[in-house]
């Protein structure tokens, strides 16, 4: 829903500090874990959650996101399986935001429609589809909006003054800004850059932009909040959970205390970060 994520972003800026996004790979390394995981994230300061649908050729993730997929599909996650992990955090918490993040191929052969039904029915407010440009709106990104659920888009440093109007047309939610051109989990870049591109960005648009790529600790997180509506982490919380895993990539019962522990920093530094801009 629309309203709720607006909600959340209000609600956040009126206390004066960046938005808090948290990603993890739903089903890794299992259902259960996963769910409890994405229980966790609010209690620990997570602001707004993506919720990663496991796919077999993400074109635009790392290595730490892609084995994150490979464990999840192994251990029989499916994006109706994803779906109930949502239902089943829905039940519990009504005010959190919920994006899922993945690839068009699932929900293509799940059915347009149906995925969005079975969208709202969990409780998603929004979807990234990565490799959906604008030119194909029409696929999903409009059916979406006319169902209530934002559609939030990536703009990177290579979308210049002439595309961004048309990457941010029928964008909602927030514009996810991906701080380098690469693959998630890559080096944190030059923060200087990331202010004046967060600026561009916010000169077209009303909408919140939240930065994500390589913000990793919770320095990074205090360093580009100072500028961003809302940091975005992923690798970072996937590389948590497998480094809590057996060899045989189970959870252990350090596997969502460490996620945990992980997310209350960044939380830390996302508090502190307008604070620091202000010295």
């Amino acid at each position: 829903m629309t309203a709720r994520m607006e909600q959340r972003f209000a609600d956040v800026a009126a206390e004066g500090r960046p938005v808090l996004v948290t990603y993890f790979m739903g089903g890794d390394p299992d259902f259960d874990t996963s769910l409890a995981i994405m229980k966790a994230l609010p209690k620990a300061g997570a602001d707004v959650i993506e919720l990663g649908v496991p796919f077999s050729d993400p074109m635009a993730d790392g290595p730490a996101i892609q084995l994150a997929g490979q464990r999840a599909l192994r251990g029989g996650q499916t994006l109706a399986k994803t779906f109930e992990i949502a239902r089943r955090f829905r039940a519990e918490d009504q005010r959190t935001p919920i994006v899922l993040m993945g690839y068009y191929n699932p929900i293509y052969i799940y059915g347009v429609e149906r995925f969005l039904d079975d969208a709202l029915d969990a409780g998603v407010d929004g979807l990234i589809v990565v490799d959906l440009p604008p030119e194909m709106d029409d696929e999903l990104c409009i059916p979406a909006l006319k169902k209530d659920i934002n559609f939030v888009r990536l703009a990177t440093p290579t979308t210049d003054d002439r595309r961004l109007p048309k990457v941010l047309e029928n964008t909602s939610g927030f514009v996810y800004y991906v701080s380098m051109n690469g693959i998630t989990g890559s080096a944190l870049p030059d923060p200087a850059p990331i202010a004046g591109a967060v600026a561009r960005i916010k000169s077209h648009t009303k909408l919140p932009v939240c930065v994500g790529f390589g913000v990793k600790t919770a320095d990074h997180a205090r360093v580009i909040g100072a500028s961003a509506d809302g940091v975005v982490v992923g690798t970072a919380i996937v590389n948590q959970i497998a480094s809590s895993l057996t060899e045989e990539g189970r959870a252990t019962e350090a596997t969502v205390p460490g996620v945990e522990a992980l997310v209350r920093g960044l939380s830390a530094g996302v508090r502190a970060a307008r604070a620091a801009a202000a010295e």
